[in-house]
């Protein structure tokens, strides 16, 4: 921003001011506007709309006032056609804008970014609360929506009997369903205390259990309109219905607590008409698609039968044909039956000679077996003979060896056996002990030395 320059001067003096301190009054208001916009950010102001004028432009010029002040305002095309409203003279509205100045006249002015109807704005938050609390409370879970009937004995309507949203769910109904019929629950859908007697109604539908199925529905309107479909008494009252209830309320574009709650939401009144009832006329169609299919099945069963009785027609008989028959059948089998016996019993008979004849040829000869049996005793006993005189001539061998051999014979020819207390042999001089008690055995019995001393000696050969 270029320094404004500094104005003040002394009124006393009369000297030409220089170039440098006069500015053109652009220049200035560029200044205004660039200190305006800078020192002011963006910021949500409210006030009633004042001469709304639409340019051909598309852009939007218009004042906000109050009770004590007005400004001016513009908003362009780029941004006003994402307002979802009609501006109209003396309406409540909050903006979104900056300050500035339009330098070409030097006037102050708002360069309005958005715009929403007054309050809208808490309205919304208190909507988005609410929905943030009854979604942690489970109301919006899909697991307990209940389904709608698609076959339902009665249809309720709870709606304003002012409504014209009543009259658009009538007329459908009427061209759907004209046989199902329809009982309507007057309520006030707007203004102070709707929410309750809204919910009121609820519980006296689900009480009266008149209905397989409840429709809550009105038409289109702003979010103040739309206000009591938003009161968490009417999500309770709807949560709490034992009948399956579909909300049909406002437009598609409208969105409100009891969609969320209800079991079905349909984007209008209409839509919500046509989801509970049963298109009359398709289910006529249907039925005469059903009805001549089960004609068509009949008569192609009614065919199938009469091609086998025809059949069966042909395989019938006379009972003295039918006996002929069944005598050859028999003749013919009490051939085969002898035949098959005569084959057997020669084949028999073959087989027990033939068995005979190898019976015959290895059956043994008694009188050689007894002749060769006497011939192997008197071998055996021969053999066992001459085995005992061998036997007998080695057994006198060992016994003369043994003799010799014997330690008797050997104490005999005047050698003694020393065992010490234990009984063991000795073999050395130095296992004698001075004093200790031997046992010798002589060829002529045993006797106990006491050995007084002992002195070894070499052996003589």
């Amino acid at each position: 921003m270029p320094d404004l320059p500094n104005f003040s001067r002394d009124p006393s003096s009369t000297a030409p001011r220089s170039g440098r301190d006069v500015i053109p009054v652009g220049e200035l208001n560029h200044a205004i506007a660039r200190v305006l916009e800078r020192s002011f950010p963006l910021a949500w102001v409210r006030g009633e709309i004042s001469n709304f004028t639409r340019a051909a432009s598309g852009h939007w010029y218009f004042s906000l006032k109050d009770a004590r002040a007005q400004i001016r305002c513009v908003m362009f095309r780029g941004r006003n056609q994402h307002v979802d409203f009609q501006p109209r003279e003396g309406e409540a509205v909050e903006v979104r804008a900056v300050v500035s100045m339009y330098e070409a006249r030097g006037e102050l002015q708002l360069g309005v970014e958005a715009m929403r109807r007054a309050g809208l704005g808490n309205l919304y938050e208190a909507f988005l609360r609410l929905k943030e609390k009854l979604s942690q409370a489970g109301l919006f879970a899909p697991e307990r929506k209940r389904p709608v009937p698609t076959q339902p004995r009665s249809i309720g309507v709870v709606t304003s009997l002012q409504a014209a949203a009543l009259r658009d769910v009538l007329s459908t109904l009427r061209r759907r369903a004209p046989h199902v019929p329809v009982v309507v629950y007057p309520v006030p859908v707007q203004g102070a205390g709707a929410a309750q007697k809204i919910a009121d109604m609820l519980d006296a539908a689900a009480a009266r259990a008149e209905c397989d199925v409840l429709i809550l529905c009105r038409g289109g309107g702003s979010i103040e309109d739309l206000w009591s479909f938003n009161e968490e008494v009417v999500a309770q009252a709807i949560a709490r219905c034992t009948l399956p209830v579909v909300s049909g309320v406002g437009h598609e574009t409208d969105f409100t607590i009891a969609d969320f709650v209800a079991d079905v939401r349909a984007p209008t009144p209409t839509g919500a008409a046509e989801l509970v009832s049963p298109d009359r006329a398709h289910l006529l169609a249907q039925t005469l698609r059903a009805r001549d299919a089960l004609r068509q099945c009949l008569r192609r069963g009614l065919d199938l039968r009469a091609q086998h009785l025809d059949w069966l027609a042909r395989r019938v008989r006379s009972p003295q044909a039918q006996l002929q028959e069944r005598r050859a059948q028999v003749d013919n089998l009490a051939r085969h039956l002898r035949s098959a016996l005569r084959d057997t019993v020669v084949s028999q008979r073959h087989r027990q000679q033939l068995l005979a004849m190898r019976w015959r040829a290895c059956r043994p000869d008694a009188l050689a077996a007894h002749a060769g049996v006497a011939r192997l005793w008197q071998r055996l006993q021969a053999a066992a003979l001459r085995q005992h005189e061998r036997a007998g001539q080695r057994l006198a061998r060992s016994a003369g060896a043994l003799e010799l051999l014997a330690p008797q014979r050997t104490l005999e020819r005047g050698y003694a056996v020393l065992l010490d207390q234990r009984g063991r042999a000795l073999r050395a001089p130095a296992e004698i002990r001075a004093g200790s008690v031997i046992e010798a055995h002589l060829a002529e019995g045993v006797a106990d030395l006491a050995i007084a001393g002992v002195q070894a000696k070499l052996p003589e050969f």
